[in-house]
């Protein structure tokens, strides 16, 4: 059997929907499974001995060039010629279930009341129903095994072996030390309301006098980074890294504590201890596990409506963090 899946962008999401192909593949190891993904998240699954392409699509570029568009279904179209038994849509998205339709002839997807553009389904010929507001790692492993007759347990996603992968990174070496715990910290997301206070990550820093690597995204976020290692003497900021290297680290580390976003996730995925903290989005986002802890401000967050403007993050004790990660260490 050959199968596309159709999951083009954030990296969180791609984090989490990897977790389901293990267990396809151990399923029926001849099951062919190619990935359609925005060829800026590509690094997310390189080295991943259960894909078998990964194959790009460059829908960003759309924004700064309407004409490429002639292009990007010139190529999709290419990916047609692989003749798929089954193309699944994990995106549940408009642009996504299109790219699934011009892809192949027999599309997979959620059904109309399982996602947010509903339009979506409208392109399906095989549609499953899972809650919208249903956490969002089983959500991914439902839609990508449901069509193949494949069930995932809960139980099987909390035992899972690590779901992304890399090459060894030499440059992250120097930055890691034998005589203290390395704790990664994310500090940076997609909205300023999803972020921790940079202050906060000092105190914590502080109080677990630690090695702790700062990785950034952005100019803004290594800009804070900078001033948050002008502040403690135990935080060091990480050059920029590519998802090879960020793999790399993340998988050496002893902690990683960050913002719901997608580096804070690759923890979950590679098996390494964590915290996750959460503000505006909802919890669901997190698979919490012995070794994986989420802690959430108390405002409440509608999942079919998220709130930008929420910044009950910042109203997070710090003290709970140090507890919680002095126990994980």
């Amino acid at each position: 059997m050959k199968v596309a899946i159709v999951k083009l962008s954030a990296l969180g999401d791609i984090v989490h929907a990897m977790v389901a192909l293990q267990f396809i593949k151990a399923f029926d190891p001849s099951i062919q499974i190619d990935w359609i993904v925005e060829q800026g998240f590509a690094g997310v699954l390189e080295n991943n001995p259960d894909i078998n392409q990964i194959l790009t699509v460059n829908l960003k570029a759309l924004k700064s060039n309407k004409a490429s568009i002639f292009q990007q279904i010139k190529t999709i179209r290419r990916y047609a010629l692989n003749h798929y038994d089954v193309v699944i849509d994990a995106q549940g998205l408009i642009k996504s279930a299109v790219i699934a339709k011009l892809i192949g002839k027999r599309i997979a997807g959620f059904n109309v009341n399982s996602i947010r553009e509903k339009t979506a389904s409208w392109f399906y010929d095989i549609k499953f129903d899972c809650a919208f507001d249903t956490n969002a790692i089983f959500r991914n492993a439902f839609i990508l095994s449901s069509p193949l007759g494949i069930s995932i347990s809960d139980e099987q996603i909390l035992n899972k072996k690590p779901c992304l992968f890399f090459n060894e990174d030499t440059q992250n070496n120097s930055f890691l030390q034998k005589d203290k715990k390395n704790i990664v910290l994310v500090i940076g997301s997609s909205w300023d309301s999803k972020n921790y206070p940079a202050d906060k990550f000092v105190k914590i820093a502080s109080a677990l006098q630690q090695n702790c690597l700062v990785v950034w995204g952005s100019e803004q976020e290594k800009e804070k980074a900078v001033w948050m290692s002008s502040q403690a003497d135990t935080i060091r900021v990480m050059p920029r890294l590519d998802f090879n290297s960020l793999k790399a680290l993340i998988a050496k580390a002893d902690l990683l504590i960050g913002n719901d976003t997608g580096p804070t996730h690759m923890a979950w995925a590679l098996n390494r201890p964590s915290i996750t903290i959460f503000g505006p989005t909802p919890v669901r986002m997190a698979y919490q596990t012995a070794v994986n802890k989420v802690v959430k401000s108390p405002s409440f967050v509608n999942p079919y409506k998220l709130n930008k403007q929420d910044y009950s993050i910042k109203d997070i004790d710090e003290n709970e963090i140090i507890k919680l990660a002095t126990s994980l260490l």
